[in-house]
């Protein structure tokens, strides 16, 4: 695995309300290291002066632990900007559309992003489906994702690790190659 120098390191909704007990109704989520891995990523892509986006969803819906004005809507700690990291507020689950990503991403001769955030199946494969098909090379990182358990189209209930592990074969080989952080943090 290489990266080039400019490679982006984009953090896709890793704010307070994913903490809120309406996410893991149905069971636990995965990747409990997550955002340690995250803080990992963020450390090595600062110190090699690498460009970092954030990702923030700003949901419109009343009832949504997104919704700003409210503490939910807040970053992680281990996933907090610091000045000069651009900041994307998204209202859908592309982080490409209703944004400036892809013209920020372009402008500044970036190709080349490295993925990480929440939710596995939502906003993350929304984004790099997206950014596959925009034609960006994408490096997922799969221990720098998570999810929660959810119910299958017939109601069966599959475990947060079965979703994750779905999400990232349905997007593996097409629209990004999906890694660890041990593998992008040795490139």
């Amino acid at each position: 695995m290489q990266l080039a120098e400019n490679t982006a390191l984009l953090i896709i909704d890793v704010q307070k309300a994913i903490d809120d007990a309406v996410w893991s109704k149905e069971g636990p989520r995965n990747n409990p290291a997550a955002e340690r891995n995250i803080a990992q990523l963020l450390n090595v892509w600062r110190r090699s002066g690498r460009p970092v986006f954030h990702v923030r969803h700003d949901s419109t819906r009343p009832t949504s632990t997104y919704r700003p004005g409210q503490p939910g809507n807040e970053f992680k700690l281990e996933a907090q900007p610091v000045n000069g990291e651009p900041i994307i507020a998204k209202k859908v689950h592309s982080a490409f559309i209703g944004t400036d990503l892809e013209v920020r991403l372009r402008s500044s001769g970036i190709s080349t992003l490295v993925v990480a955030g929440v939710i596995t199946n939502n906003s993350v494969e929304a984004t790099v489906r997206m950014a596959g098909n925009l034609g960006f090379t994408t490096f997922l990182v799969e221990d720098a994702c998570f999810t929660f358990a959810r119910r299958d189209w017939r109601g069966i209930l599959l475990s947060a690790e079965d979703v994750h592990a779905m999400s990232l074969a349905n997007m593996n080989g097409e629209y990004c190659m999906v890694v660890t952080t041990e593998e992008v943090l040795s490139a």
